[in-house]
């Protein structure tokens, strides 16, 4: 579902779909400088290291990789004020993420609820799923986040 308004939490109904608009490319220059500032491992930081290591070449951090994900769900999703987090149910890096990879995602809504504790938003269940350019799945992901309750007398357009 390609949108530019932005949603409340009116608008979410389990099985509605997004796909990321654009895909992402990777490149060695960044999973390098991603894993020298936050994942300092040999695999991340070095070609030859990686080689030898059990992804057989360098791969991205997962980290790198879910803040991709992150990126391509606020440009597909737009919730109105911003997609607040309200927890990670569950995230797996299913594939090492390559220099030259182009990430592409697609997000189905699970589920909906008034959230107790601020009455002023709901909660929304959303299950990502990551592919490369070879649609391999890299990254599975089920996540909740918070959505505002349209504002009173405010139409659903």
């Amino acid at each position: 579902m390609a949108q530019e308004q932005e949603l409340y939490f009116e608008d979410f109904h389990p099985g509605m779909k997004f796909d990321s608009l654009r895909s992402y490319k990777v490149t060695a220059d960044e999973i390098k400088e991603f894993a020298e500032r936050y994942d300092p491992q040999p695999f991340h930081l070095d070609q030859s290291a990686g080689e030898s290591s059990f992804f057989k070449g360098l791969a991205a951090s997962g980290w790198l990789t879910s803040a991709i994900v992150m990126r391509l769900r606020v440009e597909s999703i737009h919730v109105a004020g911003g997609m607040i987090g309200a927890g990670v149910e569950e995230m797996r890096w299913t594939h090492p993420v390559r220099p030259g990879d182009s990430l592409r995602t697609e997000a189905e809504i699970m589920g909906v609820r008034h959230s107790q504790s601020r009455p002023q938003y709901g909660i929304v269940r959303s299950r990502t799923t990551c592919y490369n350019q070879n649609d391999e799945v890299v990254l599975r992901s089920i996540v909740n986040f918070l959505a505002p309750l349209r504002p009173k007398g405010q139409q659903n357009s």
